[in-house]
């Protein structure tokens, strides 16, 4: 989709959000024509891009402060979708816009549109871009690229000239789960950087989050964090003598349905693997999404009594530490199962963390789907100790 991509090696910036391109779709209520855009995103999962489908009616399922968006589809409407992407980016982040109505004298097809319409929408977006606050830095071709400031103080004084959209009050920005989307702008501190500087990549996966070392997380301190990493990849150790092939590239596209932290993403740095790492909705006091981005990594939000906006197959193996626990009062054990079941490959891998008597019962559910499971022994030690349920469905178990 970007033609001439930011550079994200080593910089800090390691996220990219694209839509309507081959790394991320989601269904925009407007028309989209182009007869790339369902198979090149269902294509790019398979060769182990993230993906996501949803409609942008409502907030994206992210949390805020991200390092860059970038889009390719028409026109937004009102600047509604730019308000979102204004609440998705971090203060200093980037926003790539690179299709039309960008550069519209370039070579361009499309159904109805004229030089009119084209240099219309054009001024339409840099207006709306004034009103954001946001610095053009690059135009280029068919590429254009907005930074949106780190802070508003140089705006204040011009946001009443430019009729921009008023603050938003009372709104949390990390608020994404059926949330609508606010004709308002997105709070951003009277400091010079919000949230405090982040190191490069990969540095910053290691260094602790500037919203634990501000003491934004409830009951979580440096300590609590360093711990939690530290458990985690001893964790991840004991799960590559479970799945040999996990050393061995079988594995790509990898789903953390409770990811907490992030820890055990960032334990599997060593593996050539990318993570989803989903915070339950609503589930808990302390909303961590934020700082798995501010690691460097991507997750989401969901409800895992609901399906996982994505393809079936997506994933090569799916991690749920905790998650029927979680969920045991608020839907099935077979209906989570069902829908793991729908978002993993043929052969795909799944490792189930809970509790002794938990795990029980989700292998004699996960016996009704044919999946070649086995519960073996956790390293935690303590009163009531975990189990793991190890499904590999690339194995012929002995009698099945």
């Amino acid at each position: 989709m970007v033609s001439q991509p930011l550079p994200v090696g080593l910089d800090p910036y390691p996220f990219e959000m694209q839509r309507g391109a081959c790394c991320e779709l989601w269904g925009l209520p407007v028309e989209l024509w182009r007869p790339d855009h369902v198979h090149c995103s269902e294509g790019e999962t398979r060769c182990g891009c993230p993906v996501r489908l949803g409609a942008w009616t409502a907030r994206d399922d992210w949390s805020a402060r991200r390092s860059q968006a970038a889009l390719s589809f028409e026109l937004i409407p009102d600047g509604l979708y730019m308000l979102e992407i204004d609440r998705l980016l971090r203060p200093g982040g980037y926003w790539v816009m690179s299709s039309p109505p960008i550069s519209w004298k370039s070579p361009y097809k499309g159904p109805n549109k004229t030089i009119e319409n084209l240099d219309g929408e054009q001024l339409a977006m840099e207006d709306t871009a004034n009103k954001l606050c946001w610095e053009k830095v690059s135009d280029k071709g068919t590429l254009s690229v907005w930074r949106k400031p780190i802070n508003h103080l140089h705006c204040a004084q011009e946001a009443e000239f430019l009729r921009s959209p008023p603050l938003c009050t009372e709104d949390d920005p990390d608020t994404a789960w059926y949330v609508n989307i606010s004709m308002c702008r997105t709070h951003l501190p009277r400091v010079e950087l919000d949230g405090g500087p982040l190191e490069k990549w990969p540095q910053r996966l290691a260094t602790v989050p500037p919203r634990i070392a501000n003491g934004e997380i409830k009951g979580m301190s440096i300590q609590a964090y360093k711990h939690d990493c530290s458990v985690w990849r001893r964790r991840v150790e004991l799960y590559g003598t479970y799945l040999k092939d996990l050393s061995h590239r079988s594995y790509r596209n990898v789903m953390d349905m409770n990811a907490g932290f992030g820890s055990f993403a960032a334990a599997m740095l060593k593996y050539p693997v990318w993570v989803m790492n989903v915070v339950p909705a609503n589930i808990t006091d302390n909303n961590t999404l934020g700082i798995i981005y501010e690691r460097g990594l991507i997750g989401t939000y969901m409800d895992w009594c609901e399906a996982f906006s994505t393809y079936p197959r997506t994933y090569d193996l799916i991690h749920a530490n905790g998650v029927f626990s979680l969920y045991i009062n608020k839907c099935g054990t077979l209906d989570i199962l069902v829908e793991m079941d729908r978002i993993l490959r043929p052969g795909g891998a799944t490792i189930i963390r809970d509790a002794a008597d938990v795990v029980l019962k989700v292998k004699e559910a996960a016996d009704r789907l044919q999946w070649r499971s086995r519960v073996v022994n956790t390293d935690d030690e303590g009163p009531d100790p975990q189990k793991l349920l190890i499904v590999d469905n690339s194995l012929q178990l002995p009698g099945s």
